[in-house]
């Protein structure tokens, strides 16, 4: 028998590295550009809670990421 894994916390983090379309690469550049406020790490994470929200994930800290990036000021 497996002893449990470690649930991760809200606060656990990891990097990420993907590669990107340039016109999505593009957009985000003049997104930031235009809103000062946001910074590229706030815009990927906004977007996969987004993806993963949309898709059903049950997760507490998945709708709490969602929620964030719909009321944030842009």
């Amino acid at each position: 028998m497996q002893p449990p894994q470690p649930q991760p916390s809200s606060h656990d983090t990891i990097s990420l590295e993907a590669e990107v379309p340039d016109v999505l690469f593009e957009g985000m550049r003049e997104f930031l550009r235009l809103h000062p406020g946001w910074d590229q790490y706030s815009v990927i994470r906004s977007a996969l809670a987004s993806f993963l929200f949309q898709h059903g994930s049950g997760e507490s800290c998945v709708a709490d990421h969602y929620l964030d990036g719909l009321f944030r000021e842009p």
